[in-house]
């Protein structure tokens, strides 16, 4: 069953005339009443009842009609459907991010923005850490990652695409003197316990903080390990020890906190925005784009 001959057939059944269904679909008659034939006999039932004076449908041919219609309209919609997914305006995109990345009002910007402008294409976000993000990619469970910097190598087959610039902070108990600074350098935290991510997390900021550490000349003392930055600033606030964490986490006000940045070179954290190189879509460029735009401003 071919779709020239459902749109032959909706013709013929419309105008209840070979001749006029004809001239509308732009076609000899002879060739519309073989292709009806050859559509009746495909289905295995006569469509269409005919005598020298009219023509009319049969019962089989009334409710053929309206899948035809059904039939016709899908196969449009699906070919509407493929173009715009060609254009980068439907499908599914599954997009990866940091924990810090919602606190920062670019993120917002970005998710509304993107829904604004293609709101047929479903979007499904996924909290993530670095490392796990890089995994999704690669597996090809993610489109898109919003990661901050990995280790070296982690990310060789991936294009990555600098976003914006975090300050890093320092993350004190109020009662530590540092709080009476309006900056902390790093040789401040030397001696001091550290409430940190597990090493097996797979964040970014794990390996930074090492980096700066060294850089100080001294190597952290890890007191506690936790998996959610809301708990290693609750375990701050508990005494516990002190931590680094992006400027974003700011936003969250716990009693017993202070933040305060790093006078430290480097003591900054890129959002990367991660994609396969070996893959373009229309779907993935788009969003690239949006936020490029998002991140300018």
């Amino acid at each position: 069953m071919e779709l020239r001959h459902l749109r032959y057939f909706i013709a013929v059944a419309e105008e209840l005339h070979f001749t006029r269904a004809a001239e509308r679909l732009h076609i000899g008659q002879p060739p519309l009443s073989q292709a009806i034939q050859a559509l009746e006999a495909d289905i295995g039932a006569q469509l269409f009842a005919r005598t020298k004076r009219s023509v009319r449908l049969t019962d089989a041919g009334k409710l053929f009609l309206t899948d035809a219609r059904r039939i016709l309209a899908l196969s449009e919609q699906a070919g509407a459907t493929a173009r715009r997914a060609e254009r980068g305006e439907a499908g599914e995109l599954r997009i990866g991010f940091t924990f810090s990345t919602p606190l920062t009002p670019f993120f917002a910007t970005v998710i509304n923005r993107y829904r604004a402008a293609y709101p047929q294409v479903s979007l499904t976000l996924h909290e993530l850490a670095t490392l796990r993000q890089l995994e999704g990619l690669t597996q090809r469970t993610l489109d898109l990652g919003f990661i901050r910097p990995p280790e070296r190598g982690r990310a060789d087959d991936l294009k990555l695409t600098a976003m914006r610039q975090d300050p890093l902070v320092a993350v004190l108990p109020t009662a530590n003197p540092l709080c009476r600074k309006k900056t902390v350098a790093m040789r401040d935290l030397e001696g001091m316990p550290f409430v940190m991510y597990p090493a097996g997390a797979g964040t970014g900021i794990y390996p930074q903080i090492f980096r700066l550490c060294r850089d100080a000349g001294f190597v952290p003392h890890v007191a506690l390990e936790a998996g959610e930055a809301s708990t290693i600033i609750g375990l701050v606030a508990a005494g516990c020890g002190v931590s680094l964490l992006p400027k974003a986490f700011e936003r969250i006000r716990m009693d017993g906190v202070c933040y305060r940045p790093i006078a430290d070179e480097g003591a900054t954290t890129t959002l990367l925005l991660a994609q396969r190189k070996d893959e373009v879509s229309p779907l993935v460029e788009a969003f690239v784009a949006l936020a490029m735009e998002a991140a300018r401003e």
